[in-house]
């Protein structure tokens, strides 16, 4: 799928992977990408390896010939995983694909057709689905706000899950099924104009994961794009499988850790503390009930006990050299 090209021949899109263990699934998303769910125009695929055991750099090994692999040694983190891979692309398009995402026939070609039908919107994502063929709704979210984290310090977003007034980012009970503008879409399948990509700057590093999607989308408003989701464009996303199997309270901290990083990087100092109090309450709370409920395998309490999410992503050493 990768090989040079002139001036004049750039690729259509450049897919950009960044991998983490996961090998079944990074196999399943490396098949459809160059196979069924490939797009009908030209295509470079690299995949960056962050820092996976064994059994997947033999995988990707196995892949060298079809697709450029970069193996980092190191977790370097999904953004500038991300940054890597994309400065190695020429392609009109940059496509950010979870290696958990499996791409359906199609799927490419209507993100890119959506990006040439509304070039107002920066930034384009689709339809992803459960492996169970249920909706996920993980593709895209509301912008995080004051309001949204006050309703998740009040419990009022889990009491009242999927309302567009208490549970905001949700976006509602909207199943994606629609064109529609959206505050943020996710890195799991996000497509935008490598334009726009580099007027950006890409992802901004200081997230490790999480949360770098949503300020890239937010940054896009701020330059008054307008992000949307196509609901043709289709992906089988198994949510939690690119990020090695992670906990269920290892992938909440990782979570917050990035609300905490946004509210930190893109809101002044005085919302930034009250946003994060908030975050904090929210956690508070729940950790309260796990404690009365004496849960044996408690979610939020490791976050009581241990708040250092709260301060956001720690500096990240300067850039590593990935070899081939």
């Amino acid at each position: 799928m990768s090989h040079p090209v002139g001036p004049l021949d750039l690729p259509d899109v450049s897919v950009v992977i960044v991998s983490h263990n996961g090998v079944d699934w990074l196999a399943r998303c490396l098949e459809a990408v160059t196979g069924a769910g490939r797009p009908t125009g030209t295509a470079e695929v690299v995949v960056v390896d962050s820092g996976s055991d064994p059994p997947a750099i033999e995988l990707l090994e196995s892949w060298a010939d079809r697709v450029d692999v970069v193996i980092t040694g190191d977790n370097v983190g999904f953004a500038r995983g991300c940054n890597l891979g994309a400065a190695r692309t020429r392609g009109r398009r940059v496509l950010l694909l979870n290696p958990d995402a499996v791409v359906r026939p199609g799927c490419i070609d209507a993100l890119v057709r959506a990006l040439d039908e509304h070039p107002e919107a920066g930034i384009v994502g689709g339809r992803t689905l459960r492996p169970d063929g249920t909706v996920d709704p993980s593709s895209c979210w509301g912008r995080p706000t004051l309001w949204s984290w006050f309703c998740f310090a009040t419990g009022l977003s889990s009491m009242l899950r999927r309302s567009r007034l208490f549970d905001p980012e949700s976006l509602g009970r909207w199943q994606r099924d629609t064109d529609r503008e959206v505050d943020v879409v996710t890195g799991c399948l996000l497509m935008m104009d490598r334009i726009t990509w580099e007027r950006l700057d890409g992802l901004d590093e200081s997230y490790f994961m999480y949360g770098e999607d949503a300020d890239l989308s937010l940054r896009a408003a701020a330059l008054g794009l307008r992000p949307r989701i196509t609901p043709t464009a289709v992906a089988v996303h198994a949510v939690g499988a690119s990020s090695g199997g992670n906990s269920s309270a290892t992938k909440t901290r990782l979570l917050l850790t990035g609300k905490a990083t946004l509210a930190r990087r893109r809101w002044s100092p005085a919302r930034a503390r009250l946003g994060v109090g908030l975050l904090r309450a929210g956690v508070a709370a729940r950790a309260l009930g796990e404690v009365v409920r004496r849960s044996p395998a408690p979610r939020w309490l490791p976050l009581v006990r241990d708040p250092r999410w709260a301060a956001g992503w720690p500096p990240m050493p300067s850039a590593l050299a990935p070899r081939r």
